[in-house]
């Protein structure tokens, strides 16, 4: 079972109201709902509060994320936009009806939910002034107090502002960009720690910085994109690179392409050879995603004509030990 909490408010009833955040949420939702090849993902429950009519209170608030971490499951995700408050006793979660501030929802309550819940994995996602407070000692803020199997990530540090751009919160779009298949590894997998990456080199020194805090062993897939490289053909790499340090031996045959002059003239280049060039097909699209370069050569043509060599890199080298392990 995988759910999401996705949460969006703009309207406050005490305090300055919001813009974006209810755009934002949507934004999340799509994403979240189902993975890119149309198969269902997160059973997502969505609260929003866009005017006087639809505002969303503090117990209604409380009570979602409660549920959200009750009962047993593979994955629970909250996501929130909206006001954050921070004091010395620590960060809230604004609802409507917040007056002060620390009338909110308590993140330290928060992640007492997550901590002692039976969801294998919770993933915490706060586009919130402050948020990076989240998941800090009451006693020691720099120091985290999360459990085997929580996640959090956060629009900023417990310093500083989260800023929208153009109506819509920075840290969500760069977040919807990475859900989207920005932030995916090779196998296509959208993972909490590769959200992270994208939007942290997204933002420069001086804009806000997101917070990233995790207790796991393995992180989960919050959403599936199709991979850049075919599966079995990733699995291949093993087969053409059978030893850490192997160089994959290339020749003209493997070029599919001849000018005209070389069928004229062909100067000893060996003609082309089918199962070669479906071969440097695939050692191309290795290079194109950063697994493996040529030796001695600027690009795989020259390579090929120059009868160098192909090695991987230090992330073709990675892929290769996942493959000859069997875990792709």
């Amino acid at each position: 079972m995988r759910k999401a909490l996705v949460v969006g408010i703009d309207h406050y009833i005490n305090v300055l109201p919001l813009y974006g955040c209810v755009n934002d949420s949507f934004a999340v939702k799509t994403m979240l709902d189902r993975h890119s090849d149309g198969s269902v993902n997160f059973g997502v429950k969505l609260l929003t509060a866009t005017g006087p009519a639809d505002p969303v209170g503090r117990d209604e608030l409380r009570q979602a994320i409660e549920s959200l971490f009750a009962g047993d499951g593979e994955v629970a995700l909250l996501y929130f936009a909206g006001h954050g408050h921070i004091e010395a006793t620590g960060g809230y979660l604004c609802s409507s009806d917040v007056k002060t501030g620390n009338d909110g929802v308590p993140l330290a309550e928060i992640l007492t939910m997550a901590n002692q819940s039976r969801i294998q994995n919770r993933v915490i996602v706060l586009d919130s002034c402050h948020s990076g407070v989240a998941g800090g000692s009451a006693l020691q803020h720099k120091v985290a107090e999360i459990s085997d199997g929580v996640t959090i990530l956060t629009a900023s540090t417990a310093e500083q502002y989260a800023t929208e751009e153009n109506g819509a919160g920075v840290f969500t779009s760069l977040l919807v960009d990475a859900l989207g298949g920005a932030a995916a590894n090779l196998v296509g997998d959208v993972t909490p720690g590769g959200v992270y990456a994208h939007v942290d080199q997204s933002l420069g020194p001086w804009a806000q910085r997101p917070v990233f805090k995790t207790n796991v062993t393995r992180f989960v897939s919050l959403r599936k994109v199709h991979p850049p490289l075919e599966l079995a053909e990733l699995r291949r790499i093993a087969e053409f690179f059978p030893t850490s340090g192997f160089h994959f031996q290339i020749d003209p045959s493997y070029e599919p392409e001849r000018h005209e002059c070389w069928v004229k003239d062909p100067q000893g280049i060996p003609t082309p050879n089918p199962d070669h060039n479906a071969i440097f097909k695939i050692l191309q699209k290795y290079n194109r995603v950063g697994l493996a370069v040529p030796e001695g050569a600027p690009h795989m043509w020259h390579a090929a004509m120059e009868s160098k060599t192909v090695r991987l890199t230090a992330l073709g080298e990675h892929y290769r030990r996942l493959a000859a392990k069997g875990l792709i």
